[in-house]
C-alpha cells in the first residue's frame, strides 16, 4: 500500500520494547482498519494524529509485542 503523502510504501517498523507499527496519513485510516480488521489483525490506531509545518495528519497503528511486523507488511503489500 502506497503512503498517499510521501509515495512510498507504508512500512511497518519494530523499534522498541512496544512492538511493531506503522505511520499513515489519516485520511487512508478507515481503509487499513477495514484491511487489518479483515485478517483478524489485532491493533490500535494512536490517539492523536499529528500536522507538521501544515502537512496533511497522520497517525500511528500499534500492533502490540505479540504483533507479527512481516505479517502485516506482506497485508499491506498486496494492497496496490
Amino acid at each position: 500500500m502506497i503512503d498517499e503523502i510521501t509515495k512510498k510504501p507504508l512500512r511497518v517498523l519494530n523499534h522498541g520494547t512496544a512492538g511493531p507499527y506503522f505511520w499513515l496519513p489519516v485520511s487512508q485510516l478507515e481503509e487499513v482498519r477495514q484491511l487489518l480488521d479483515s485478517r483478524g489483525i489485532r491493533y490500535w490506531v494512536s490517539e492523536n494524529a499529528i500536522s507538521l509545518n501544515g502537512a496533511p495528519e497522520v497517525t500511528e497503528i500499534n500492533l502490540g509485542r505479540g504483533g507479527d511486523a512481516a505479517a502485516v507488511q506482506a497485508i499491506l503489500d498486496s494492497v496496490e
